[in-house]
């Protein structure tokens, strides 16, 4: 059984690595864009950037004024279990995302969207937002943590399926266009699109995509993979680079994540993550020991099964 107070000093230890700490893989990316950058304030920016956030962790403080809005996301595995249950779990993941936005800090910014209220702690009705994976095997739990910017840079079109390809790559490209123009993402970022499913469930596969894919991993599916290798390079090609300025490099990244829709119709949303790429990752062993890591390792294949039934290994099969 999994004890709720190693879940919660670990959720409050995830709070602050994403605040203050880049990704390996993202920082790779940023410096790779930093070196082929020829845009003068293009250029500027994404040194600064890399300036800043070498003496975020070298002091121990947030890597960005706007720290955004922190969401979890769970993943367990079949035989995990939890002290207190479900309930117990989310309670401390709440209060460990109000401990942080003290501690860390971060900035508080959930308010309620009417009377815009709030508790200067980053928590309300339906904030954090929690969302959960299962896992066939395994007495483990993954938190997750994302520090995801929490206004624009995020968008929806029902396509259809004569749009094809080419229909995904125009509004990718407005998307993107929009984005950088009227300031509504911080460029470069990751970029997460959202194919199929019903609406909501494509809003959730396009930011599950910016947040919890690795810069430079792959789709599994070898035709998805190559349009995300293209869409990487369309997007670095319209002439926009750090923050909306001139350059040619607007993209880090770019994921996409599929899920079957209706037959008359192609959903697509777009995400860009940040220019702050903030997320962490622990998974907590029923023997209390605790890895850290950044890569959520999330879509597993289990997670992009297609069939009714889910193969077990050989080996449990059998013992079953």
């Amino acid at each position: 059984m999994i004890p709720l107070d190693a879940i919660e000093a670990t959720a409050n230890t995830l709070m602050a690595k994403a605040a203050i700490e880049i990704p390996d893989d993202y920082l790779a990316g940023l410096r790779a864009a930093a070196d082929s950058e020829d845009g003068d304030l293009s250029s500027f920016v994404l040194h600064a950037m890399l300036e800043n956030y070498a003496a975020a962790k070298e002091d121990g403080r947030a890597m960005c004024g706007d720290t955004g809005t922190p969401r979890w996301y769970v993943k367990m595995g079949n035989e995990c279990r939890i002290e207190g249950g479900p309930v117990a779990l989310e309670a401390a993941l709440r209060r460990a995302t109000a401990q942080a936005t003290a501690d860390v800090p971060l900035r508080p910014n959930r308010v309620h969207p009417l009377w815009r209220t709030d508790h200067d702690n980053n928590v309300g009705i339906g904030a954090p937002e929690i969302e959960y994976g299962f896992e066939p095997e395994g007495e483990w739990i993954d938190l997750i943590t994302v520090h995801k910017g929490g206004l624009f840079g995020t968008d929806y079109r029902m396509l259809f399926p004569s749009d094809g390809i080419e229909g995904i790559k125009r509004f990718y490209l407005d998307s993107l266009v929009a984005f950088g123009k009227r300031g509504l993402a911080c460029q470069p970022a990751i970029i997460g699109i959202g194919l199929g499913g019903a609406k909501d469930a494509c809003m959730v596969l396009g930011k599950r995509a910016a947040c919890l894919r690795t810069v430079g991993n792959r789709n599994s599916d070898p035709r998805i993979a190559e349009l995300e290798e293209e869409l990487k390079e369309l997007g670095n090609s319209i002439g926009m680079g750090a923050m909306g300025f001139v350059g040619k490099n607007m993209v880090i990244d770019c994921n996409i994540e599929v899920g079957y829709c209706h037959t008359g119709g192609m959903q697509m949303s777009v995400h860009a993550f940040c220019l702050s790429s903030r997320r962490a990752v622990a998974r907590i062993h029923a023997d209390g020991r605790v890895e850290y890591r950044t890569d959520p390792d999330w879509f597993t294949p289990y997670q992009r099964r297609e069939t009714v039934e889910w193969d077990l290994p050989t080996s449990r099969a059998k013992s079953a």
